[in-house]
């Protein structure tokens, strides 16, 4: 007999008191997969106002060479 566990909700962590600059390239690679595309909200945990914040802030290290267009 299979046992079904609820998932645990993600956090939002701007929510939670943080804020992501495009200059933290460490913490905006959590954001990104092997490939160099943004992860969905549905995987990160964000909310929508804070994953537009971070899409954006994401766009802004790769036009300035912090962040890989794709790997």
């Amino acid at each position: 007999m299979a046992e079904f566990y609820r998932k645990k909700k993600k956090v939002c962590y701007m929510c939670s008191g943080k804020d992501i600059n495009y200059k933290d390239v460490e913490v905006l690679k959590r954001y990104i997969n092997e490939r160099g595309k943004i992860l969905p909200r549905r995987v990160t945990g964000a909310c929508a106002e804070h994953q537009r914040h971070i899409a954006r802030e994401i766009k802004r290290a790769r036009a300035i060479a912090l962040l890989p267009y794709c790997k």
